[in-house]
């Protein structure tokens, strides 16, 4: 029998919606460790000036800060280090082509939430605004 695929938010980048039009959105998974994974569980995560980038065939979320675990002690991660996602080689590939080809688009984390047991990342890809745009 199928488990349900229960989803709890557990933060949003609300900030992006309005810096940027999101074009396209997918879910990839992102590799944590377990004290990341219990501080996220408490709810302290920061999305507010992350932004991904494709670096040697593999895709990495920059500046998303996940706070020190209180009872972590050495196994405490910097909590700026950058953090891998799991995308699939052809949604890999497809993002590398829609960034690298066209002009001023970036890939954005829009939000992070719970899929059952495992972290996900929804991932945007986005155009910047003019001054104009943000009314």
């Amino acid at each position: 029998m199928a488990e349900k695929q229960g989803i709890k938010q557990i933060a949003a980048n609300r900030q992006a919606r309005h810096e940027y039009f999101v074009e396209e959105s997918m879910e990839a998974g992102i590799e944590l460790f377990g004290t990341e994974v219990k501080s996220i569980r408490q709810g302290r995560v920061n999305l507010k000036e992350s932004w991904a980038q494709i670096r040697g065939g593999e895709i990495w979320v920059e500046g998303m800060h996940i706070s020190p675990y209180e009872k972590g002690n050495i196994f405490n991660r910097d909590p700026l280090r950058p953090k891998k996602l799991l995308l699939h080689r052809k949604e890999l590939n497809r993002l590398y082509g829609l960034v690298k080809q066209q002009q001023g688009l970036t890939l954005i984390p829009l939000q992070a939430y719970f899929k059952g047991s495992r972290v996900k990342i929804e991932l945007g890809v986005c155009r910047g605004k003019k001054l104009y745009d943000k009314r």
